[in-house]
């Protein structure tokens, strides 16, 4: 006797003959591609930026020198957008990091320029501050158990005060010529080496964050901190550590800064609100609801190109801030629904 593989036989509860099949989860297929459609999204409307402006400006907008300028002079952000990461997984909103990298960059310009420091000892002296700084954040938000943004917040402006004192609030010129040609001014592929830095924090970041368990505890941490405590996890450490980390990426930030610039201005201008719309943007892509640093820096260029495009076809600069402000908004209720989506469609998965 022959048994005709096409037609299904019946098998027992346990697997065996004599039972039904399990029926397939319905709309699993669906689900996943939704979610491989929303971690494509902000690829796909890049495209589409590049696409328009370049159809707008095709002579301007699509040169290689000007996406070249894009990716160097965004750099800073492109640091700074790094350290929001660790304290925001772990729930912790971090408003100093814009500042700290203020302060960074004055206070390298500041012992290199005015006191006729070594750019070197002068760099290892501003990430120490900045780290310092990252330590008062952790310490006194783990410390006394008080909230973060109202805390950072307040750090912030005493940090952006020391730096307008020790800049005598003016711009500080003539930071040394060796930071700026070993950020700015030598290149690799046409790009300048701030951008390359960049990538190489943005791959440790989504290394730590993703396959150590430093990343999971973070990650743990944020999504509840009481079940966090309640399984043995130490909270407040790795709360602290996230501050700490913030700080030291946002001191490199600020030494970037310095070898873009070739100055130093105290004051963060529109740091925060751009590094911030970057990394809720980045919420959305790639790992959708979770932070991660591939879609924080990917946003942070898609950003930069947007402005970029606007200002090509004659946008006047107040754009930039309400394109960011704008996109900030959309960005988090974006997220918001996503996490919604995604539990209700963890919760009928389960259910069937």
């Amino acid at each position: 006797m022959t048994t005709n593989l096409y037609e299904p036989t019946e098998t027992a509860p346990g697997g065996g003959p004599g039972s039904e099949p399990r029926p397939p989860r319905p709309g699993l297929a669906r689900v996943l591609n939704a979610r491989t459609f929303e971690a494509s999204l902000l690829t796909i409307a890049f495209a589409f930026v590049i696409i328009g402006f370049g159809v707008a400006r095709p002579h301007t907008f699509l040169q290689w020198s000007n996406f070249t300028s894009i990716f160097g002079t965004n750099s800073v952000e492109f640091v700074l957008v790094m350290a929001l990461l660790v304290p925001l997984t772990n729930g912790d909103l971090d408003m100093s990091v814009a500042e700290i990298s203020g302060l960074t960059s004055v206070l390298v310009a500041w012992l290199n320029v005015s006191h006729g420091w070594g750019i070197v000892p002068a760099i290892v002296v501003g990430l120490v501050a900045a780290t310092l700084c990252g330590v008062v954040n952790g310490w006194v938000v783990v410390r006394f158990d008080v909230n973060p943004f109202i805390i950072t917040l307040a750090t912030g402006s005493v940090m952006d005060g020391i730096a307008f004192w020790l800049s005598n609030q003016q711009t500080i010129p003539g930071v040394s010529h060796a930071l700026a040609e070993w950020t700015f001014l030598h290149h690799f592929l046409s790009i300048p080496l701030a951008f390359w830095y960049g990538v190489v924090i943005m791959l440790i970041m989504w290394y730590v964050l993703t396959f150590t368990p430093f990343g999971q505890r973070a990650l743990f941490v944020g999504q509840s901190r009481e079940v966090a405590r309640l399984s043995g996890f130490k909270v407040g450490a790795t709360r602290f550590r996230g501050f700490v980390i913030a700080g030291f990426i946002a001191g490199i930030s600020g030494v970037i800064s310095d070898g873009v610039l070739g100055s130093a201005t105290a004051g963060p201008g529109t740091l925060l609100l751009s590094v911030y719309a970057a990394v809720f943007l980045g919420l959305t892509t790639i790992q959708p609801g979770r932070f991660n640093a591939i879609g924080a820096g990917l946003s942070v260029f898609f950003l930069a190109t947007g402005v970029s495009g606007m200002e090509l076809v004659g946008a006047q600069t107040y754009v930039q801030s309400i394109f960011y402000g704008a996109i900030l908004v959309i960005a988090v209720v974006f997220s918001r629904v996503i996490n919604r989506r995604r539990s209700a469609a963890a919760t009928a998965t389960a259910k069937t």
